[in-house]
């Protein structure tokens, strides 16, 4: 066989492409999940791929791709995956056996990371290895046999050029029934039945993680024309690229519209899903769809997935935190339809599509293979779920699932352990001389040496003096406005934590992806100060004035009585304990 570098060299970009989908793919579950579980969402990203790479290679490419073009319903295990075994008859002109190898190896791994984003916060990590080995192993290679393998479908002029169906929609199958049988999160639905949103903790990873997956999906549609060495294929490449951006990109634009519309606020979460529904949906028909076609595939994903995910989590109660269902599932399965729709006829042996001066022949092919694709995942996942769910166990207990799956399954703190604010690590800042001396001190590292001890000075005339703690409660806006006006009244320390709260108002009334927020824990900063010299009614009235805008939300004021202060190094208590100047030896 002679081999093209510039096929080869086009091929392996794909694979590379497809591979850094698994960071686009981690960013957005962790993005649209709980601090609590990131690391989780992490770990199961990382180990679908390593646990699929060779799966996939020993058993997975022999069931795929073995007897290549038989039409029949399985390939065969003719032994680690090589040239030698499986012959060249799979093989693209002028790749190499291997190019193609792991090419196909990073289409396998994308499919069984789709589930993990409808199973999060609440799947045993042990039980989620296993399924996902299961997926590389028989679900994903046998379906497709069918479409890619020269199996059955192929056979009857099914098309689904890079894998809405082959890849998404097998993914977003198993992923609904993981879901189903798994159960909802704790706190996910009323006793009603009404759906409570549990927002995501980073709408940034989210963005992050679906730009990631936009940029790749160029190599996961435009790479799979597998040759790049003729004007043809030049003239294809083009075209992909054009289709699968019009389509992601009017999708967007359709959910932005429609969830301005819905929810009177242009939904962030759901728009990004948007921009994946589109890339789905266009996957099938990207090379043989026109770019007019593929900007209203675009429109029909848009629609699609936000009343995809409204259904799923309204309608069959299904819990999906990333909304895979309705992205992969249902616009996996409208995308490969949309070939039997607008095929122009390249690619499809001439057949054009329904309302592209075609009948009816592509379209009925085109649901035949979705119908028994879901078909075999539905019912080979079932089995397996609840094989797994009545031996080891599916789901994490209670307990578990409220701590979060960071700590309880893998030892971790947090994921974010020097950033997250939490009540137990607070900051104290003191703006007087002794603090800015202080923080001179501690920003050069220094010999640790024993502290000279003092004998406690006695209380001042005034060391019976009332001692109050004023505690503010105010906008991380507004935080350096109240420092300035507490130092100009001359409070010279202040302890400062970040927190989460909300007041009666619950933070007001927000959606969060079509489903009402119960309460919005806003970001705050609480300040406290413990006063004596300096007047109380002084400090609310400088705290009063430096936060005060007329809106909700400016803050609240806490006067407590204290009973006492002591200074720990010399001993000294109440009025002597507060003083912020401190003699030098």
């Amino acid at each position: 066989m002679e081999y093209s570098a510039v096929n080869t060299i086009w091929v392996l970009l794909g694979a590379a492409l497809v591979f850094f989908m698994q960071a686009g793919f981690a960013m957005v579950e962790t993005g649209f999940t709980r601090a609590k579980n990131a690391g989780n969402i992490i770990m199961k990203n990382l180990m679908d791929f390593s646990i699929g790479t060779p799966v996939f290679w020993i058993i997975g490419f022999g069931l795929m791709f073995g007897n290549y073009g038989d039409g029949g319903f399985i390939g065969r295990i003719g032994g680690i995956a090589t040239e030698g075994a499986y012959g060249t008859d799979m093989l693209p002109a002028g790749v190499p056996f291997f190019a193609f190898l792991i090419f196909q190896t990073v289409f396998c791994a994308t499919a069984a990371t789709i589930v993990s984003g409808a199973m999060a916060e609440r799947t045993k990590f042990s039980s989620y290895c296993i399924y996902s080995f299961i997926i590389s192993l028989v679900v994903y290679p046998i379906s497709g046999h069918w479409i890619w393998g020269g199996g059955w479908l192929s056979q009857m002029g099914f098309h689904d050029f890079a894998g809405s169906t082959a890849v998404h929609m097998v993914g977003g199958v198993a992923a609904l029934i993981g879901a189903i049988i798994l159960g909802p999160r704790i706190g996910k639905y009323h006793k009603d039945g009404r759906s409570r949103a549990i927002p995501g903790h980073s709408l940034t990873l989210g963005a992050l993680g679906v730009f990631i997956l936009w940029f790749c999906w160029f190599g996961f549609n435009g790479c799979s024309t597998v040759a790049m060495d003729s004007d043809a294929a030049l003239i294809s490449a083009g075209k992909i690229f054009i289709t699968t951006n019009l389509a992601a990109a009017v999708a967007t634009c359709t959910v932005l519209i429609i969830t301005w519309i819905r929810y009177k606020k242009p939904d962030v979460s759901m728009t990004l899903n948007g921009s994946l529904a589109g890339l789905v949906a266009i996957t099938a028909g990207c090379d043989t769809v026109s770019p007019a076609s593929a900007a209203i595939i675009g429109i029909i994903a848009g629609f699609a997935v936000v009343f995809g995910v409204e259904f799923v989590d309204k309608v069959l109660k299904v819990d999906d935190p990333v909304g895979a269902v309705g992205v992969h599932g249902v616009n996996g399965a409208l995308g490969t339809l949309c070939v039997g729709l607008f095929s122009d006829g390249e690619g499809t042996g001439g057949v054009k599509g329904l309302f592209t001066g075609g009948g009816v022949e592509l379209l009925g092919t085109q649901a035949i293979g979705v119908i028994s694709v879901i078909a075999w995942v539905t019912v080979t996942m079932v089995i397996v779920f609840q094989v797994i769910k009545h031996t080891i166990g599916l789901r994490v207990s209670e307990e578990e699932e409220v701590l979060g799956l960071d700590s309880t399954e893998h030892g971790l703190a947090s994921a974010y352990s020097d950033f997250v604010a939490s009540p137990e690590r607070s900051v104290f800042l003191g703006n007087g001389p002794a603090g800015k001396a202080a923080a001179k001190k501690a920003e050069a590292p220094a010999k640790a040496v024993p502290a000279a001890v003092k004998a406690a000075k006695p209380a001042t005339t005034e060391g019976n003096a009332k001692l109050t703690r004023v505690s503010i409660i105010c906008k991380q806006s507004k935080f350096d406005e109240l420092k300035e006006a507490l130092n100009e009244i001359g409070v010279m320390g202040i302890t400062v934590t970040q927190v989460l709260g909300c007041g009666v108002q619950k933070g007001a009334a927000k959606m969060y992806r079509g489903s009402e927020v119960d309460v919005v824990l806003l970001p705050k900063v609480k300040v406290e100060v413990v006063v004596s010299a300096v007047p109380v009614e002084k400090v609310i009235e400088a705290a009063k004035k430096a936060l005060y805008t007329g809106s909700i939300g400016d803050g609240k004021i806490f006067v407590y009585d204290v009973e006492n202060v002591v200074k720990v190094r010399t001993g000294e208590e109440g009025f002597d304990a507060l003083q912020g100047m401190e003699d030098e030896e």
